[in-house]
């Protein structure tokens, strides 16, 4: 029986001496992943992660451990003393598990053994150690080939210092960095398809997320509220804790509809989200702004456009969607458990008071002139004092 898994990292290996920082993120990440499964130990060994799992189901541990953003891949596994007929015996069972697992026929039993010596004082050769568990696996049961190229079996045999892990599957993980090694940033969170994404995959790079919502309400609903929330809870439910800023927008676009042309009235409404969102990570001690942009898919997503909206900000503003087509983001929403939400009818801020001929290239001088009739100073100070901040925390794990 199955009481060991291995997690795997990709790039957290090239850190340096910030490695074991990384390192301890994101054993501490997998742990609150666990917490409610009975008998789960975790801890770092060697450049990996050792999963223990006494009387704990190897199913539900992997597809929780999967979803942890730093780990590339994770494996079930046999651990054995270095004795070479233990090897050989935890290896037949894992051939024997995976034949079973894949539902082999007599025809299709191939295998092949890869095998990985980290113990360089062990007296056999990474070669020679396959040759040896291969050969007396080859041996041991009738009705299996050896296939080098195309096995339909591989077993893994790795001998480390104390013990040899003998395994069969590897399953993808999302690989990336664990959350909350890149600090933490403010994304502006619609109630669209595009934005949730992007504070995923500003997730799968590590940091951790403020959202902001812009909420004109009663141009926009209560149910465009709660469409935003579970959002917020669904990204809670990959990264761990976000907190969500809700601005009260209305004035700010009454205003803007009031005194700007109506051709460039997304344009300064953008530019003013800016500015908000700006205010509100500077209180919060956020190091950048995440949007969900995508090049040329509207108006206001043209390289002029960005242009001029981010003209307002200092902070950087970070655009993960930003070579994406729609076709590629709408299959990562549905991956992530976000698109059934965003497609819920229930407009946003951005989606109303869209002027019929919306600028493409607006130019930086003529957007300044159309804000002049604006108080900017006093409309970013009273939405930023009407923010309301709600904090999701990770209810169920995805997976």
């Amino acid at each position: 029986m199955i009481r060991q898994v291995i997690a795997r990292y990709g790039e957290l290996s090239l850190k340096g001496k910030n490695r074991h920082q990384f390192e301890e993120r994101l054993v501490g990440n997998m742990r609150r992943v666990v917490a409610d499964v009975p008998g789960v130990r975790i801890a770092r060994q060697n450049g990996r992660v050792l999963i223990t799992l006494d009387d704990a189901p190897v199913d539900v541990v992997i597809s929780r451990l999967k979803n942890v953003f730093g780990i590339v891949s994770l494996s079930p596994v046999e651990v054995t003393g270095l004795a070479l007929e233990e090897m050989v015996q935890a290896a037949l069972r894992v051939r024997g598990e995976e034949a079973r697992r894949l539902g082999l026929s007599a025809a299709e039993r191939s295998f092949k053994v890869e095998a990985k010596r980290v113990n360089k004082r062990y007296p056999l050769t990474s070669m020679e150690v396959a040759s040896e568990v291969g050969g007396q696996l080859l041996a041991a049961e009738t009705g299996w080939t050896v296939d080098v190229h195309h096995p339909a079996v591989t077993v893994f045999v790795e001998v480390r210092d104390e013990e040899a892990l003998v395994y069969g599957v590897k399953v993808p993980a999302l690989g990336g960095l664990p959350v909350g090694t890149s600090g933490r940033v403010g994304l502006l969170l619609s109630g669209g398809i595009d934005s949730p994404v992007a504070g995923w995959l500003a997730l799968k790079r590590g940091v951790e997320l403020d959202a902001i919502h812009f909420h004109s309400f009663p141009f926009t609903s209560q149910r465009a509220l709660d469409k935003v929330e579970t959002l917020a809870q669904t990204l809670a439910n990959w990264g761990g804790r976000v907190r969500l800023h809700t601005v009260h927008f209305t004035d700010v676009q009454t205003e803007i509809r009031k005194h700007c042309p109506e051709n460039l009235t997304i344009t300064v409404m953008r530019r003013m989200m800016m500015r908000i969102s700006e205010r509100i990570a500077e209180q919060n001690a956020l190091l950048a702004l995440v949007t969900g942009e995508s090049l040329g898919q509207v108006a206001s997503q043209t390289l002029e456009s960005l242009r001029v909206i981010n003209a307002v900000t200092r902070l950087p503003v970070l655009r993960p969607l930003i070579a994406e087509d729609k076709v590629s983001i709408i299959r990562l929403a549905r991956q992530i458990g976000t698109y059934e939400t965003s497609i819920l009818p229930y407009e946003d801020c951005c989606t109303i008071f869209v002027p019929k001929q919306p600028r493409t290239k607006p130019g930086l001088a003529e957007t300044e002139r159309a804000e002049q009739d604006l108080d900017v100073e006093r409309l970013v100070s009273e939405a930023v004092a009407r923010t309301e901040t709600k904090v999701f925390s990770r209810r169920s794990p995805v997976g």
